[in-house]
């Protein structure tokens, strides 16, 4: 296991990183958003490169998702951009998300073990 550390509450094998490409950006509304956006449970890390315009967020995706991180991002003002490309990541974002969480409700028993009613003749 990684010795990195984490804020509490976030599980390193939920652990998922994103990067959002914005549109043009204010300073004043995209220091609000990560304001807004650090305060969220499960959040990780959030920072915004301004250079390439690109928010990155590590969160934990059994407690938060694509779609609150983009509402709070439009809440202010500011869009996602409208590229092909960060629209691709943005379903594939949203896949994996619902998939860790999903995945963290099942009750995963070992699968290798013979069924306790098997019946098998020797």
């Amino acid at each position: 296991m990684n010795d990195e550390k984490h804020r509490a509450g976030v599980s390193e094998v939920n652990l998922v990183v994103r990067h959002l490409k914005l549109e043009a950006t204010e300073k004043l509304n995209i220091s609000k958003t990560i304001e807004e956006i650090d305060q969220l449970k499960g959040l990780d890390s959030v920072s915004f490169d301004e250079q390439s315009k690109v928010l990155n967020i590590a969160y934990d995706a059994t407690q938060l998702d694509i779609d609150v991180i983009e509402d709070i991002i439009s809440k202010y003002g500011l869009e996602v951009s409208h590229d092909w490309w960060t629209h691709f990541k943005e379903g594939y974002y949203r896949f994996v998300d619902k998939n860790v969480k999903d995945n963290s409700k099942i009750n995963s028993n070992c699968c290798n073990k013979i069924p306790v009613d098997s019946k098998r003749k020797h």
